[in-house]
């Protein structure tokens, strides 16, 4: 094809979202263009730089005596309810009717399709262990799209599945399959770390993600240089504070706060740092309706940590405005820890917290002067 024919697509102007800089130079070299919000067409120069990517993929899962398989983006609601994420998977789970009023989900993974077809497909011991594969595109309908086709509603994965006789062959398969993660990105040169990551809610004991190493992303990673440790941040466990607290000062008083929900107004209002003041959020747990989670006021929560707590319903479900004020009788800007008839967990870096400001429980009202051993158990 001569070179006027070519679709070759540059751009100038660079779109104000467009935050980084793999983003605006895929869109400034023609290798994309956005159709709609997390939704991108390749174009042709950017189809082949994915197919060479494809092909390295393909040649390593090959060599793993990993099988490509491909499966339909459209799932059958039965096989998400049989699994129960149906309701689990959340708004992300682009749910829909066909004309006979039976429900479908453009699938954003694809464990529920690959159970059903292996269950009716092997039929002796002697067939295992197999690994399927496929590279496919996926849709997630993301709240907040990000970073061009990094964090897009449609993509494209490959992802693999195994399926063993015992735990044995299980490990061995999972070693295979990280150095053949391992191949593909030396291969494609790029600098990373294999750090230990949450498994999720069907995951087992062990799991590892490849990170790219950047100033861009949602993830952060902790790792010695060396390359003995590497963990996602969320999965890094946090030594206990080591600093003393602080002897209790003024006694605890109970102070109206008309309009004072937040955190920031919170510590504006009482003139004090975010830090100096608890935050209580209120989730849904597994046995009991409701649980507590309280940490400092200038934190913010870790929600795999969370959804690892005995107590705690996983995935994690915030419990509602509406369910709060009927349970507790308040609201949820006025909630504190202090004489709360729920089973709480205590973030340890409050443990050196002295003379903090928390809600009291009770609309337009908090607490100040609040301690430890004063009204409230160590945490």
């Amino acid at each position: 094809m001569e070179t006027a024919q070519r679709l070759l697509a540059t751009q100038r102007q660079i779109p104000a979202d467009a935050e980084t800089v793999s983003h605006q130079l895929m869109l400034r070299a023609g290798l994309i263009r956005q159709l709609a919000s997390g939704i991108y067409t390749w174009l042709p120069t950017g189809l082949k730089v994915l197919r060479k990517v494809e092909q390295i993929v393909r040649e390593e899962m090959d060599a793993a005596n990993a099988q490509e398989l491909l499966m339909p983006g459209v799932q059958p609601a039965e096989l998400w309810q049989e699994t129960g994420r149906w309701d689990q998977f959340g708004p992300e789970l682009l749910r829909f009717s066909d004309r006979h009023e039976r429900g479908f989900c453009l699938g954003p993974t694809h464990e529920e399709v690959i159970t059903d077809l292996v269950r009716g497909e092997i039929r002796s011991y002697k067939q295992l262990p197999a690994i399927f594969y496929q590279i496919q595109t996926k849709f997630r309908d993301e709240i907040r799209p990000r970073f061009g086709v990094m964090r897009a509603r449609e993509f494209i994965m490959k992802d693999a599945y195994s399926f063993h006789l015992d735990e044995q062959s299980l490990q061995k398969t999972y070693e295979t399959m990280y150095q053949t993660y391992a191949n593909i990105f030396d291969r494609l040169g790029l600098e990373y770390r294999a750090v230990v990551a949450d498994s999720g809610n069907i995951g087992g004991d062990t799991s590892h993600e490849f990170h790219v190493l950047a100033e861009s992303g949602e993830d952060q990673i902790v790792f010695t240089e060396n390359g003995n440790f590497a963990a996602n941040i969320e999965m890094v466990a946090t030594q206990p504070p080591s600093d003393k607290r602080n002897s209790p000062g003024a006694p605890i008083e109970k102070v109206a706060t008309p309009d004072q929900h937040s955190i920031s107004e919170v510590s504006s209002f009482f003139k004090v740092p975010e830090n100096k003041t608890l935050k209580t959020l209120i989730v849904h747990g597994k046995e009991d309706k409701l649980v507590g989670l309280v940490i400092r006021g200038d934190h913010e929560l870790n929600r795999v940590k969370v959804e690892r707590l005995d107590k705690v319903q996983s995935p994690l479900k915030f419990a509602s405005a509406e369910m709060i004020s009927k349970e507790l009788d308040c609201d949820i800007g006025s909630i504190g820890p202090l004489n709360l008839n729920i089973p709480i967990y205590a973030d340890s870096s409050t443990s050196i917290m002295s003379d903090f400001i928390c809600g009291a429980n009770e609309n337009g009202f908090h607490y100040k002067g609040v301690n430890w051993e004063r009204g409230l158990p160590e945490p």
